[in-house]
């Protein structure tokens, strides 16, 4: 019991953490990366307003479904039996999810979606509906990495994970130097690409990296397993699938209800890059959850992870708040992305309402890592529908009600919408009998 103790600390804590969310964080440096790149190039409003507010959040609405395939995949995949009915749905999923972006993005069906749904402004739906074709393959490749990736953490090799994200940048930076070169191409069309190149070339990566898994580590059927069939597995993934679904439509919805409020050019081109560079700020706080989730249950977890979770969020919005309020903001947005003026101020003004956002995440993972551990994730849908539903509500009133610039409006009820979500978790965490708060995932 002592040894198991002195197991537990910050640096240990730390250690399980930084592997992980360097994997999130050179993910999050692909949003800003692309803005960067794009904004560098001719017309970069309309460019970064066509990806944030139609080919992005509608890709992301797409791929909701499948994003938890991780999750399932580190908890299911124990033998080749079970990897491979697993890899049989995600076949199924990500297929049918491929043919709904296709009959989105090749059909009337889009100048539907964009014009009157979304509600972009005349100039962004085509460079919208090009970026949308583009990233075609980016949910068929998605729900296939994730898969593969859940194998590799269930089999110990969570730093094969990292290096595979280092593989998708190093893609995506080469496909933007590439692109570039053909000067006839515009600055939507050459960042899509980039961005389905580096998914393909993850999907690719992690297939070679469970080569030696499948051969010599997986077993046929592993002891004492319940064989998982539709039925059970449906009854485990779709509540997993629901969470980051709710999110993700409010991509789109916020999109659109920036396209309805005032200086719409704006909102839509700085969303991009505020929502790229507040993402990054959250990576860290994403790869806390499965962290939370491994140590809940050794002694002193609560105290420590406490510890650390304060730690995370001090840092990370102290990172946020740096950018927002010092003339790093005008570095990094007028210098790295080379913003125009006008556009740089809206994005300084969106990261400075956000910089609250890296905090609550931190405090988020730990509430839901406990609740994921002690097996209650109900509270975990409670608290992702009251923030889509505060959203959503506070985005009509917006559409309505609004004089201030679109993505102001849009940050301020994102923001107030997630503080909620946070206490509401905190609640139902707080609610939990101490052995199950306390036991092992």
């Amino acid at each position: 019991m002592l040894q198991r103790e002195q197991d537990l600390s910050l640096h240990k804590v730390f250690q399980l953490w930084f592997p992980l969310a360097a994997s999130w964080l050179l993910m999050g440096a692909e949003g800003p990366t692309f803005s960067w790149f794009v904004a560098s190039m001719p017309e970069q409003k309309t460019n970064l307003a066509a990806f944030g507010g139609l080919a992005f959040p509608i890709s992301l609405a797409i791929e909701g479904p499948i994003i938890m395939l991780l999750a399932a995949s580190t908890a299911l995949c124990k033998d080749m039996i079970s990897f491979l009915k697993v890899r049989k749905f995600m076949l199924a999923a990500g297929g049918g999810l491929t043919a709904l972006h296709i009959l989105i993005a090749f059909t009337p069906l889009y100048y539907w979606v964009a014009e009157s749904v979304i509600g972009v402004p005349a100039n962004v739906v085509e460079p919208g509906r090009v970026g949308l074709q583009i990233l075609t393959p980016w949910t068929a490749a998605i729900a296939y990495r994730r898969f593969l990736q859940g194998v590799l953490i269930r089999f110990g090799q969570s730093r094969m994970v990292m290096y595979g994200t280092a593989v998708r940048l190093i893609t995506l930076l080469a496909a933007l130097n590439i692109g570039a070169a053909f000067g006839d191409l515009s600055g939507i069309a050459v960042g899509t690409i980039a961005i389905s190149s580096g998914v393909i070339a993850e999907a690719i990566f992690a297939r070679w990296a469970i080569g030696d898994i499948l051969r010599n580590q997986m077993p046929h059927r592993a002891d004492s397993t319940d064989p998982i069939n539709r039925a059970s597995f449906l009854a485990f993934y779709l509540p997993l699938a629901v969470t980051p679904l709710m999110t993700l439509c409010i991509q789109p919805a916020g999109a659109a209800g920036m396209s309805r409020m005032p200086d719409v050019n704006n909102s839509l081109a700085a969303w991009t890059v505020v929502h790229a560079l507040v993402f990054l700020a959250r990576s860290t706080g994403f790869a806390f959850n499965e962290v939370v989730v491994a140590q809940t249950g050794r002694p002193r977890s609560r105290e420590i992870l406490n510890r650390f979770c304060f730690l995370l969020a001090i840092g990370t919005s102290s990172f946020m708040a740096l950018i927002a309020l010092t003339p790093l903001a005008d570095i990094i947005l007028n210098r790295v992305f080379h913003l125009e003026s006008e556009l740089a101020a809206v994005c300084k003004v969106g990261l400075l309402i956000g910089v609250m956002m890296p905090a609550y995440q931190a405090y988020q993972s730990l509430y839901q890592g406990r609740l994921v551990a002690a097996k209650r994730t109900k509270g975990i849908i409670e608290a992702v529908a009251i923030y889509v539903v505060m959203s959503l509500i506070g985005l009509m009133l917006g559409t309505y009600h609004s004089t201030m610039t679109g993505i102001y409006w849009a940050m301020l009820i994102f923001v107030g919408a997630g503080i909620c979500q946070t206490v509401w978790l905190g609640i139902r965490a707080a609610q939990l009998p101490k052995t199950e708060a306390s036991a092992q995932a």
